[in-house]
């Protein structure tokens, strides 16, 4: 996360057209305690049984059964409707970063990423 929070400026327009929310199976006081000691300038959501991550199929499962935390980053536009992924986030790849920033970016000025990345153009289409 603290990768994020350095980086915040420039992949997250600084926080401007953009709601940064970092999810996490930590209890709520935890997620409070770390955000505020490490200065974080975005929000965090507590989300301790997993539900919301087995939800988006942030968690993958082990040979034993357990589920863990996949590290997934969502581009939700603003109809709620997402429009980029990466499962698992490459965190330590600076690359990374950028097709993020690009993501956002697209995301922000009304184009579709997920096209944009096949080399198609982007946008709705105007139905008759």
């Amino acid at each position: 996360m603290e990768a994020y929070r350095d980086q915040y400026a420039s992949v997250f327009n600084d926080g401007e057209s953009v709601t940064l929310i970092g999810i996490s199976t930590d209890e709520a006081e935890v997620l409070h305690d770390w955000a505020e000691e490490a200065e974080f300038p975005f929000l965090f959501a507590s989300d301790p049984g997993g539900e919301v991550g087995q939800l988006y199929g942030a968690f993958r499962r082990m040979d034993d059964g357990r589920y863990v935390d996949n590290r997934t980053v969502f581009v939700i536009d603003r109809e709620g409707v997402i429009r980029y992924v990466a499962a698992p986030f490459r965190e330590i790849d600076p690359t990374a970063y950028e097709e993020l920033a690009a993501a956002i970016d697209a995301v922000v000025e009304g184009r579709d990423p997920a096209a944009e990345a096949d080399g198609q153009e982007g946008g709705a289409a105007e139905v008759d």
